[in-house]
């Protein structure tokens, strides 16, 4: 019988390929061979597939005596991963006549167990995308995955179990229902409708620290990346967790690339999770390598950055994380994306997060207490503070100081403002700028570029003022300018102002330039 051809598809980055799965046999000795750059996964699952086949009532390669090649084309493209188990099952099925039907509409994802049942695999919904431009009509996935496939329309969804199932819908004997296509309004409104998850923390159960409240307020309005310092204990990690509770829902574009960085990773769990809708969280610990955080390996993953996409990246105990790592955050901060060069290819992973950053003064976390003594020496002040650079520290839009609390203030019974009403106003500002960025791939004022600045950051004459002298006296660069004209437009919008006021400049500059107090923090800009 002549060779035969079923589709499938090669994750490369963030996007997936078509790939033919070629399957040729010819009477002779036992042969089965899978050719076309698999990695070891893919070659390890001539067994596999031959159990599955035979435990689901047909005739397994190695019941025959055939030489069977299986060619994954194009072959100068690595395949990886057991996605290429269900395709390969199929086209052999379909080769020695076990199964008829026209394969050339329909794309094949899935692993197979030895049973015949088969199990979810990772990518899908970049394979969904893929098979909607090449022009599939259907697209058949594991069951557990029919929830992210779903979320793309144009493609006839067919959630399979087992390779028995499959094969008697492709013969005509049974029919599987293809999958309803996710509805995104519907989802929003579900989510917005539940209270705030009993997981996350309150803003109201924080007592005081009114002056940070107020900094993660704009931060999180506009997108804004910033750093909290201040003794231990004083309620940095506790502001920073909190900070999740404030974030608005994403939107349908913001939801579909995090979803797909996540499906990638193999972090999309079950059928009833399809398409993430709150904005991720993600806070590595100190000892998390430059790959993990970055993204890398042999076959390019993404790292903590991507998975933080359009999301918050918190990084306790900054200075505790190793240079290197600190130090490769500057141009994915700066350009909102990271490439990743291996031999073997090159990909870019979107890295657009919110920096949220907690630090001790010093290494026992007393130094510029009014109550505590500071036990460091000058020396060690200094070498500890100097593990975040001057260009990191830059590239951090707002930095204040959390100090200690009084117990007056701790024991109160007095509650602040709560988080719902918090996310309500940042929703409202998120928005104001969605509307005013409509059209572009800017969506929050963190991310404007100089022509962005220079169009929407509209100063009175007072304010224009205050900046030029902000400037000159404390020396600024061009990024410290930008960085607070940006801010300034985020407190504009929170006061519902076209134009950026005296007091918004102000309280802008009260972020970025320090006091003589602050001085030896090396923040000063």
């Amino acid at each position: 019988m002549p060779s035969v051809r079923v589709f499938s598809g090669a994750i490369i980055g963030l996007d997936a390929f078509p790939i033919e799965v070629e399957v040729d046999s010819t009477p002779g000795l036992h042969f089965f061979n899978i050719v076309g750059l698999p990695d070891k996964a893919v070659e390890e699952s001539k067994d596999r597939i031959a159990s599955a086949i035979r435990n689901s009532g047909f005739i397994a390669p190695n019941q025959k005596n055939r030489r069977i090649i299986i060619n994954l084309a194009p072959a100068d493209i690595k395949k990886e991963g057991p996605a290429y188990d269900l395709p390969i099952a199929i086209g052999y099925l379909l080769n020695t006549g076990q199964l008829e039907f026209n394969a050339k509409d329909k794309v094949f994802f899935g692993e197979l167990s030895l049973d015949g049942s088969v199990r979810r695999v990772n990518g899908i919904l970049p394979a969904a995308f893929m098979a909607r431009k090449e022009g599939f009509k259907e697209l058949y996935v594991p069951f557990q995955n029919v929830g992210e496939a779903s979320i793309v329309k144009g493609v006839r969804i067919i959630g399979v179990k087992t390779l028995k199932e499959l094969s008697e819908h492709l013969l005509g004997k049974t029919e599987i229902a293809p999958a309803k296509p996710f509805e995104f309004d519907k989802a929003v409104q579900t989510a917005n409708s539940l209270d705030l998850n009993p997981s996350l923390i309150d803003m109201a159960h924080i007592k005081g620290q009114e002056i940070a409240k107020r900094a993660l307020l704009i931060a999180a309005s506009g997108g804004h990346n910033i750093l909290m310092y201040g003794p231990p204990g004083s309620g940095k990690s506790l502001l920073a967790q909190a900070l999740s509770g404030i974030l608005p829902p994403m939107n349908y574009e913001e939801a579909l690339e995090v979803t797909k960085i996540y499906s990638i990773c193999g972090l999309i769990n079950g059928q009833d999770q399809s398409l993430i809708l709150n904005r991720p969280f993600r806070s590595p610990h100190h000892t998390t390598s430059a790959v993990a955080i970055i993204g890398g390996g042999s076959w390019p993953k993404p790292g903590e950055i991507s998975l933080a996409h359009r999301g918050v990246l918190f990084l306790d105990e900054m200075p505790e994380f190793p240079r290197s790592v600190v130090e490769a955050l500057r141009q994915p901060m700066e350009n909102g994306h990271v490439v990743v060069s291996r031999a073997i290819n090159t990909v870019k992973f979107p890295s657009r997060f919110m920096l949220v950053g907690a630090m001790n003064p010093c290494p026992c976390g007393n130094f510029g207490d009014e109550i505590k003594p500071c036990l460091c020496s000058t020396q060690t002040v200094s070498k500890y503070q100097r593990k975040l650079s001057g260009p990191v520290l830059d590239r951090i839009d707002i930095q204040i100081n959390v100090p200690r609390e009084t117990y007056d203030k701790i024991s109160s019974d007095e509650l602040g403002e709560s988080s719902a009403h918090m996310r309500e106003t940042v929703a409202a500002c998120r928005a104001l700028q969605e509307k005013r960025f409509a059209g572009t791939d800017v969506h929050s004022n963190s991310e404007m570029g100089p022509k962005d600045i220079k169009k929407q950051c509209q100063m009175t004459a007072g304010a224009e003022v205050i900046v030029r002298r902000l400037v000159m006296d404390n020396n600024l660069s061009a990024r410290s300018y930008h960085k607070i004209l940006k801010i300034g437009r985020t407190i504009a919008d929170l006061a519902n102002s076209k134009t950026i006021q005296e007091n918004h400049i102000a309280e802008a500059s009260s972020f970025r330039i320090k006091g003589e107090k602050d001085s030896l923090l090396g923040i000063v800009s």
